[in-house]
């Protein structure tokens, strides 16, 4: 008996601290476990990935603060100081020793009338830096994915791995109405996740080159995704 009110008096001491103090439970839920895909393609023979490769090459211009600047170059690749959102892709895959501008103006040539945003007059000191042209490439020579992002979904958010290139398109119905202008925008998908395990995003939205979480905000404040792509190895 003498045990039992001990116990009670104890109990509600307890309770009594508990209260006062304010203590917090926190229940975590299960990590997530996003799976990797690593390719064996080593087109540089590093004894990096290329996939690996391509996310480090975006993220070096990030680390040198390359100054946004859309302009025409006669000799087609801009100055290494100066980029715009399309040139994180080609600059992304050149770190592997991929050379986009060579492959979307072998594809433009062969099949010029799927890119309307040539007109019919390939120029190729400028197309492969436009954004239309890289969807239409990517469309025609990638893999197509979800461009759904559901936060803390496994299923959905494996779909989502690093290297993967966006494309951001002006032409869709939804734009938020403070939009003044919706933009036409690409970015690379970083190795990186937020808290709900969304990845961030390797672009430059000016005045230079971010990696950020920006993934969702890009997609329902400024310009829909259109595209989710993974080049072929």
């Amino acid at each position: 008996m003498k045990i039992l009110i001990i116990f009670l008096i104890i109990l509600i001491f307890g309770a009594f601290i508990f209260s006062k103090i304010n203590w917090k439970i926190e229940i975590f839920a299960p990590e997530l476990k996003i799976p990797k895909i690593i390719v064996t393609a080593d087109k540089d023979n590093d004894w990096i990935p290329d996939n690996l490769d391509i996310v480090e090459g975006a993220r070096g211009e990030v680390k040198n603060k390359t100054t946004y600047k859309s302009w025409y170059y006669s000799w087609g690749y801009p100055p290494k100081n100066e980029w715009v959102c399309t040139d994180v892709v080609w600059r992304a895959l050149k770190n592997t020793w991929y050379d986009l501008k060579k492959m979307i103006d072998w594809d433009i040539s062969k099949n010029i009338s799927k890119y309307s945003r040539v007109a019919w007059k390939p120029d190729s000191n400028i197309d492969f830096r436009r954004v239309p042209n890289l969807e239409t490439y990517l469309k025609r020579n990638a893999v197509s994915l979800t461009t759904k992002i559901l936060p803390n979904d496994i299923k959905n958010l494996e779909e989502w791995q690093a290297w993967d290139i966006v494309i951001f398109w002006n032409h869709w119905n939804n734009r938020v109405k403070t939009q003044k202008k919706a933009l036409d925008h690409t970015a690379i998908i970083s190795d990186k996740r937020n808290k709900n395990w969304v990845p961030f995003i390797i672009h430059n939205s000016a005045p230079v080159p971010k990696e950020n979480d920006w993934l969702i905000y890009w997609d329902e404040n400024i310009s829909k995704i259109i595209g989710h792509y993974r080049l072929k190895y």
